[in-house]
């Protein structure tokens, strides 16, 4: 089942380069078994909404200071450290959140090296975060995490991670029962 530009425009509205995407989606998602109604809607829709239409091929962490309280709570706020001094420092704030010092155990990413919160913050489609998870992926890819997390910033990168997270999560079988709050639950947990 091929993706139509009117169908794909229609998902990802605010995209300005819907044909390109197209094209990519049509060539990609067989190979990953995403190739009924349910599973293409449902790729398309997570991806869209973790990458603001396609466009956000690499996190935003521009936060201000209510955001980061209200977004990454348990990281600020009253006891906890003074949102106002990581406030619209994107590299500060995910060397903070995303370090595995500062996260419960089942939370850690593997971002243990100075640098690695910023450095493996979310890229690509799905926002694949922390070394352990690029890593991951790269090691199926042939290349190293420092590889990887530059590639991802890239279409074809990005359109990859998405495809390989969406694959080794078993969510082609989540869309076919069409949950769609089960599916978002394996993303972001």
């Amino acid at each position: 089942m091929k993706i139509t530009v009117e169908q794909l425009g229609a998902m990802i509205p605010s995209n300005n380069e819907v044909e390109a995407w197209c094209e990519e989606l049509n060539k990609a998602l067989p190979k990953y078994g995403i190739d009924s109604p349910k599973r293409i809607a449902s790729f398309i829709s997570q991806c869209a909404h973790e990458s603001r239409d396609f466009t956000a091929l690499q996190e935003n962490l521009n936060y201000s200071k209510g955001a980061l309280e209200r977004v990454f709570g348990r990281y600020f706020g009253p006891g906890k450290r003074d949102a106002a001094e990581y406030a619209r420092n994107p590299e500060k704030i995910a060397n903070y959140v995303y370090m595995d010092e500062f996260r419960s155990k089942r939370g850690a990413l593997g971002n243990t090296q100075e640098g690695d919160g910023w450095r493996f913050r979310g890229k690509g489609l799905k926002q694949l975060t922390g070394r352990n998870n690029v890593e991951g992926f790269a090691k199926d890819y042939g290349m190293s995490a420092d590889e990887a997390s530059d590639w991802l910033e890239t279409k074809e990168g990005a359109l990859t991670s998405a495809l390989w997270f969406w694959s080794k999560n078993g969510l082609n079988e989540i869309a076919d029962t069409g949950d769609v709050k089960a599916a978002s639950k394996r993303i972001n947990g």
